[in-house]
């Protein structure tokens, strides 16, 4: 019987720590790292032996921003992750766990948020949500075939509306009694014993209830007066865990909130990230604002991590379908009404017209879309002469306003007007210095969400690429050996969950990648099937990167394909508690 499951032999060894890496071989054996040795190891030692010469050997890579809650129950490969060397992936992000409601408010509360069609989720939620605690929902994924392995906030919407139901939860005027307050810390206290990493909140408006009952109000956690949640804070505090917010982006002194609940002064610090820090083309200046807050906050013996996306965030929209004209009430007015009918009225109404307009024409209110169509490319359309070209190119030539030409079009065409714009960290030298900070996280991707405007599934190889192509051209943001670290045992280590490590003795989670690949375009989105929602959505492909992905000592991803197993054997994933 051979002594080990796997040799990967001749490889360029990163261990996730940030320690300088080497050609070392390593040893698998019952999901464990067994050696790590510049020795030759047998070959007849081993069931399988893997050549990683020419290849770097790194820890599985973490996401910690997704929004697989849902996806996780039917599809629970999670193959547009792993496929990419993600072998963790954290839910219950932005209030938005499925934990504590009943199930059409869990639906009602993620759907329009994360632009998942409502008509899927919610027969998936109604069939296999069984649970309404958070002991609950962990002893039932330790039951399902995992893909990658699983880490989980408590939501504070889903926490809210579990204890005072989707109507109470939504409405100002109503704050929860003494007797509500009581049950969220219970249940709170309940997540955290079972070893959710915190708790995740969320104050942006612009971010609305689905469904027929409270349609288009602002999410629970948005309803909440600060009290609730520095009350909810004191638990996250005590047990050392995370507090994941959002501030609200039409007020960014808003952040001080968060400061000031992260601070340490006279007690322990509350460990805080926030969402985002990005180069906004709308707003510059938010870059240096968010930056100070965390030189300032960190100094003060806080501890606060900005997430930040390595990559330029390109957004795609299906006519005015899209969260940010939500952020300026006029596009709110629009998102609002399902009817088109009624939807195209309100389009071509002119005092509509001149409103819009006039929040199109607004430069200085803080804002996430730049407002400019002149910055949207038109990629597809009943009309075939208008693709590949922006939409003020379409409107001069035609003589109109932009705006009036943009809202013709979605009147004339809906949602099969397809076009897309870079909202942020479009300034590469920008980009490297905000990726730069060490007190930042490396995350936002939202894997799982928006299916139809996004795809960041490969960010963890968009970072190394970056940080590659730095070194090649002799103006290094960090060493490889960082990079790596960041993806991995930087986050493993704050977020406090055994992963990111791949020394003697650490769990066998391990990517085989081949830096030469990191010469194809990263960014390029492809369509690919949502399994088991009949629905398709925006991926990544980059073939001839990954090579290589072993969860827990299991094959996930061999020689680039997705192993039959995963997802439908048990053995691979598993729910990770906090340390």
């Amino acid at each position: 019987m051979a002594h080990y499951d796997f040799i990967i032999e001749g490889g360029r060894y990163f261990d996730g720590t940030g320690a300088p890496s080497s050609i070392r071989n390593l040893a698998i054996k019952d999901g464990r790292v067994a050696r790590v040795t510049d020795e030759a190891v047998d070959h007849a030692e081993a069931d399988r032996v893997i050549d990683a010469s020419g290849k770097w050997v790194t820890p599985g890579f973490l996401d910690t921003h997704t929004h697989y809650d849902a996806e996780l129950l039917v599809s629970p490969s999670l193959s547009e992750s792993v496929r990419h060397g993600v072998t963790t992936v954290l839910v219950g992000s932005c209030s938005l766990s499925m934990i504590c409601s009943e199930y059409e408010d869990a639906s009602d509360i993620f759907t329009r948020v994360e632009t998942v069609p409502r008509e899927r989720v919610l027969p998936i939620l109604k069939e296999h949500k069984t649970w309404s605690t958070p002991k609950q929902w962990v002893e039932h994924v330790k039951q399902v075939p995992l893909g990658p392995n699983v880490i989980s906030f408590l939501g504070h919407s889903d926490l809210r509306v579990g204890v005072m139901g989707l109507s109470r939860a939504t409405d100002l005027a109503i704050q929860p009694t003494e007797e509500e307050m009581q049950t969220m810390e219970r249940l709170l206290k309940e997540a955290l014993d079972e070893g959710f990493l915190g708790l995740s909140t969320m104050c942006l408006k612009w971010d609305k209830v689905d469904g027929d009952r409270e349609w288009s109000k602002s999410l629970p956690s948005t309803y909440a007066k600060w009290k609730e949640v520095a009350r909810l804070n004191k638990l996250v505090r005590q047990y050392n865990r995370v507090h994941q917010g959002a501030p609200n982006a039409a007020t960014p002194l808003q952040i001080l909130q968060y400061v000031r609940e992260c601070l340490g002064w006279l007690r322990r610090p509350l460990k805080t990230t926030l969402i985002s820090q990005m180069d906004l083309k709308g707003s510059a200046y938010l870059t240096n604002l968010t930056r100070l807050t965390s030189v300032f906050t960190n100094a003060l013996r806080g501890d606060f991590r900005w997430q930040v996306l390595p990559t330029p965030f390109t957004v795609y929209a299906d006519g005015i379908d899209v969260v940010f004209f939500e952020e300026f009430g006029a596009g709110e007015m629009a998102l609002d009404l399902k009817d088109a009918v009624e939807r195209n009225q309100l389009l071509k109404d002119e005092a509509y017209r001149r409103k819009f307009r006039k929040f199109y024409g607004e430069k200085l209110s803080p804002r996430v879309w730049q407002r400019d169509f002149g910055d949207a490319m038109i990629i597809d359309c009943p009309d075939q002469s208008l693709i590949g070209k922006n939409f003020e190119e379409v409107a001069k030539a035609r003589g109109v306003h932009v705006v009036d030409l943009f809202l013709d079009l979605v009147v004339e065409f809906g949602k099969k007007i397809r076009w897309y714009t870079t909202v942020g960290n479009h300034r590469k030298q920008v980009l490297k210095r905000i990726v730069k900070d060490p007190r930042s996280l490396i995350t936002f991707s939202d894997a799982g969400a928006h299916i139809r405007n996004m795809a960041f599934y490969n960010l963890p190889l968009r970072m190394l690429k970056l940080v590659h192509e730095s070194i090649e051209e002799g103006d290094p943001i960090m060493t490889m050996e960082q990079a790596v670290h960041r993806l991995t045992g930087d986050q493993a280590d704050w977020f406090g969950i055994e992963a990111g490590k791949i020394r003697e003795g650490d769990r066998a989670d391990v990517v085989v990648l081949d830096p030469s690949g990191f010469n194809q375009n990263l960014e390029q989105v492809h369509w690919g099937d949502m399994e088991n929602f009949d629905l398709q959505r925006l991926v990544n492909r980059n073939p001839g990167i990954v090579k290589t992905v072993i969860i827990n000592g299991k094959l996930a991803v061999d020689d680039e394909q997705l192993a039959p197993a995963l997802g439908r054997e048990m053995g691979y994933g598993r729910f990770i508690a906090a340390c």
